[in-house]
């Protein structure tokens, strides 16, 4: 535990948050791979030696009997000290092993869901002047043709100021909620093409065909947003995947050298023991 302490503390200062200082992230993991290797060398080692050096001398016993009860009084060492860091260690150990599953299902679940969701609040956004990705869809969406006529603007001049933000709030909002409805199902209706086309027009000054191209690109855009966030989102999960496999798998391999150290050692003390 002191070992595996010692390397908690040397491995996190060695982690920069800043890009040119601290050790690579393949630095990191061989490093901590041989810091393992090297805890259980140390530790089983010390205990197998002292199981075989302090116990009593066994004058009737054959040698090949000696070497066996050495050899397994290293083992029963290694063997109860690991039962006892595992119990010490269950919360580390679990959350190792089980990291990548839950990881994997958390991240591929939380982005999909929150980069739909996000539709819902980009009208809102777009008021409030959210920087997302799907509020700055809405605005593109609702973005002015400068060379629309002027009548648009004459026309929409009869409404206050407060009263065109809600009525362009309400606007955004209600195209957020067609968008989020279908989205994930791969197809905008015609009728909601048609509509919100309508929505488009009578905001920007553009012609119903050339909003309904416009409603059409956009929405292929947040479709392909939304693609890219689902595949970043496996991306991620594969990775914890593997490095929770890859830990797994050199935790397994250490454990086997500690016990076969901790046997050799105790086969050592007790030859000394007997000298």
């Amino acid at each position: 535990m002191i070992l595996l302490i010692l390397g908690t503390g040397l491995g996190l200062s060695s982690v920069s948050p800043w890009a040119t200082d601290g050790v690579s992230a393949a630095t990191f993991g061989v490093s901590t791979i041989l810091w393992l290797m090297f805890t259980q060398l140390v530790a089983a080692g010390m205990g197998g030696y002292l199981a075989g050096r302090l116990r009593t001398k066994w004058v009737e016993a054959h040698a090949d009997e000696i070497y066996f009860r050495d050899t397994a009084h290293g083992f029963l060492t290694w063997a109860v000290a690991s039962l006892a860091t595992a119990a010490l260690l269950t919360s580390v150990i679990g959350s190792i092993v089980g990291g990548g599953v839950r990881a994997g299902a958390s991240v591929a679940g939380g982005v999909a869901t929150a980069a739909t969701a996000g539709a819902a609040a980009a009208g809102a956004g777009a008021s409030a002047g959210d920087s997302g990705s799907m509020g700055y869809l809405i605005d593109s969406l609702f973005r002015k043709d400068i060379n629309a006529s002027a009548a648009t603007s004459v026309g929409s001049g009869v409404l206050s100021g407060s009263v065109a933000q809600q009525s362009d709030t309400a606007s955004a909002s209600e195209v957020a909620g067609v968008f989020m409805n279908t989205l994930r199902t791969g197809t905008l209706p015609a009728a909601d093409v048609r509509y919100v086309g309508q929505l488009v027009a009578q905001r920007t000054g553009l012609t119903q065909q050339e909003a309904e191209i416009r409603v059409s690109d956009t929405y292929a855009q947040a479709q392909a947003k939304l693609r890219d966030a689902e595949m970043a989102a496996k991306e991620a999960a594969d990775k914890a995947r593997k490095a929770s496999a890859y830990a797994a798998m050199w935790i397994f391999i250490s454990m086997l050298i500690g016990a076969f150290i901790a046997s050799f050692a105790a086969t050592h003390g007790g030859r000394q023991r007997d000298i």
